[in-house]
């Protein structure tokens, strides 16, 4: 199993419209896609992905594996702690409680 960097960091926000107003007109980011349940961003060096949320959850890095079940069985079995298990995306605290988000290639 190998985790690469997709050169972004994601963040769930409960409201996207807010948010596309505050990144797009404040901070002045460029939206590169839109979707009921995204937004992403190009920031300079990294993309900024929001998926929409219940609750706001804090910016975390992303990797992406060829496979998400694969990379949760090995990230459990590592003493990870899987907190948000989207199917074919997560986010999970690694040992030492920081967060990260995996996306399957």
């Amino acid at each position: 199993m190998k985790f690469r960097s997709t050169h972004s960091v994601c963040m769930q926000l409960p409201d996207l419209r807010k948010a596309e107003a505050f990144y797009t007109g404040v901070m002045g980011f460029r939206l590169l896609a839109k979707n009921a349940d995204l937004l992403e961003y190009d920031t300079g060096r990294l993309a900024l992905v929001i998926y929409k949320g219940v609750k706001a959850r804090a910016i975390s890095p992303s990797f992406s594996v060829i496979s998400a079940e694969t990379a949760k069985s090995l990230l459990i079995d590592s003493g990870c702690e899987i907190v948000e298990d989207q199917g074919k995306s997560l986010y999970f605290k690694d040992p030492f409680g920081m967060t990260h988000h995996v996306v399957q290639d």
